[in-house]
């Protein structure tokens, strides 16, 4: 097959003559780190959040919320994001939908993809945190309430920080999911880094070109993510306890 390389596609002008195809790159990938970001502090905050409920003694409240993460961790992303895009705003009050109906597509787009992954991500926090709080001695509790403190004191000041040392590298995976995770945006018409990129290649017809530089952007994501977190964990490592050591 012969196939005609042209790295220079990123400095023409687009079809439309209002920028380079380059701009068009670096929106996507600013959508993309937007909707990630916004979408693992809506997860990590429900996840802790929820993660702290399930280790808690009423029996309704974890039912409720085991039900909760059973529902967002076992439908598909994907079908996730059309129920919401699709069919959740029909629910809504009419003046919300009317509010939704003059609002910019791009604005309701982003918005629906960022509390969907959120969402989605929530669940799977969740799981860690309560793995993460039931791998404590089964006697801290009781010493941290014989020494005259609250339960939630004692989640506070020694069960969750504990947690979050031990459960650091595999929240390192689920934010690295979230950035690769946030290509189903472009099902929905929001034209994140990914969608970009298809849509260079099909009005260039160098999508090779393309798809390329995504890979390495993505790429390029992953391992500044990954070694922001390695020096976080290394950071926040308690000598003889959880992951990371001594060192």
């Amino acid at each position: 097959m012969n196939y005609d390389w042209d790295w220079g596609i990123f400095l023409s002008t687009t079809f439309t003559g209002e920028g380079r195809y380059l701009t068009w790159m670096a929106a996507g990938l600013a959508i993309t780190i937007g909707i990630s970001l916004l979408s693992w502090m809506i997860a990590l905050f429900l996840g802790v959040t929820f993660g702290i409920g399930r280790t808690s003694q009423s029996r309704a409240l974890r039912g409720a919320i085991g039900v909760y993460v059973e529902l967002f961790r076992n439908v598909p992303l994907l079908v996730q994001l059309f129920f919401w895009y699709y069919i959740a705003p029909a629910f809504l009050p009419m003046s919300i939908q009317n509010g939704l109906n003059n609002a910019h597509p791009a604005l309701v787009q982003f918005v629906t993809a960022t509390l969907c992954l959120g969402l989605f991500t929530s669940a799977r926090v969740c799981e860690q945190v309560r793995a993460g709080i039931e791998a404590q001695p089964p006697g801290q509790l009781a010493a941290g309430l014989a020494l005259g403190l609250t339960r939630w004191q004692v989640y506070q000041l020694i069960t969750l920080p504990l947690a979050f040392r031990i459960i650091l590298p595999p929240l390192t995976s689920e934010f690295l999911n979230v950035f690769k995770n946030s290509a189903v945006a472009l099902t929905i018409g929001l034209l994140e880094l990914t969608a970009q990129s298809r849509q260079i290649g099909e009005f260039t017809g160098h999508i090779f070109e393309a798809f390329i530089v995504a890979t390495l952007l993505y790429f390029v994501i992953a391992q500044t993510v990954s070694w922001a977190m390695r020096r976080l964990e290394l950071y926040l490592a308690v000598p003889m306890h959880g992951t990371g050591g001594a060192k």
